[in-house]
């Protein structure tokens, strides 16, 4: 009979298995220390710190940090009964020893299959985040992929070398070469999004404006300054990015660079992201 554990027990399981476990594997690791991508946003550049001495996580983008159950708790956006409940139910899945590290070849993502969007959890997700499948299915992919022969499923956007964003309801993952994602309808406007989201939402939103632009999704506010050999092309450029401090300094580099540049971000002004105004507003 399984044990019913409680938040003293909790604190105990391995930061690096529940991220594993939810689908999120380290890029780098040492004996103390492992180093993610953070699961709270798109990033090409690991920034997510977790300490296998103290058994807690930092990450260093947002400032902040904790231990498994605050993890679990802002990963799947729950309670810390619901967190519990979700470590009691994989307890078989953690371990309380040191874990193992982790090489290149053992965290690298095998694409198994590609098809249109078709599962229900996925139709589902979508919905939940205020988004059609007809509107998903424009943009995006179903993505299947293995780690360490274990089958994943997941929202797919691909980026312009044919990496993938992935996307459900419990991880955000991407497959190398990560990259921006760069839709071209040659007209002479373009839009820049921050993330798949931010691109769904704004074609919810406002599809005829997306039919008449060319459309950059960053996947990673880092790839601003590689997008920037682009902005030149056009007549007018639309910037959507997050109304966070990584969103608004970019935004601040862009219009003081370039004059055809416009902040879109009052539009949602009250929200983090247009994501979080589509799903306020539904």
């Amino acid at each position: 009979m399984k044990r019913k554990i409680n938040c003293e027990t909790a604190r105990n399981f391995s930061v690096v298995n529940a991220l594993e476990k939810l689908g999120h594997f380290p890029k780098k690791t040492t004996e103390k220390e492992a180093w993610f991508l953070s699961p709270f946003r798109s990033e090409a550049q690991a920034s997510f710190k977790v300490s296998k001495t103290n058994n807690r996580w930092y990450d260093h983008g947002e400032g902040i940090g904790g231990n498994v159950i605050d993890l679990v708790c802002k990963i799947l956006k729950c309670s810390i009964k619901e967190a519990l409940d979700y470590l009691n139910n994989d307890v078989t899945n953690f371990s309380f020893q040191q874990q193992k590290v982790f090489n290149d070849n053992e965290t690298q993502i095998d694409i198994t299959k590609i098809q249109e969007l078709t599962h229900p959890a996925l139709i589902q997700y979508l919905s939940s985040r205020g988004i059609s499948i007809a509107i998903a299915k424009i943009y995006c992919k179903e993505v299947w992929y293995r780690y360490k022969n274990i089958p994943f499923f997941a929202i797919g956007l691909q980026n312009h070398k044919n990496g993938w964003e992935l996307r459900n309801k419990f991880y955000k993952n991407s497959s190398s070469p990560k990259s921006y994602t760069y839709i071209q309808n040659n007209p002479k406007q373009l839009i820049i999004l921050e993330g798949m989201f931010d691109l769904l939402s704004l074609a919810t939103i406002d599809e005829d404006m997306m039919n008449i632009s060319d459309i950059i999704i960053l996947n990673s506010i880092a790839f601003i300054k590689q997008i920037e050999k682009h902005i030149s092309k056009y007549e007018l450029v639309h910037l959507y990015l997050d109304n966070d401090s990584a969103g608004k300094n970019a935004i601040q580099y862009l219009i003081n660079t370039y004059n055809h540049v416009i902040d879109k971000s009052s539009f949602y002004k009250n929200h983090k992201d247009l994501n979080d105004l589509l799903r306020y507003e539904k």
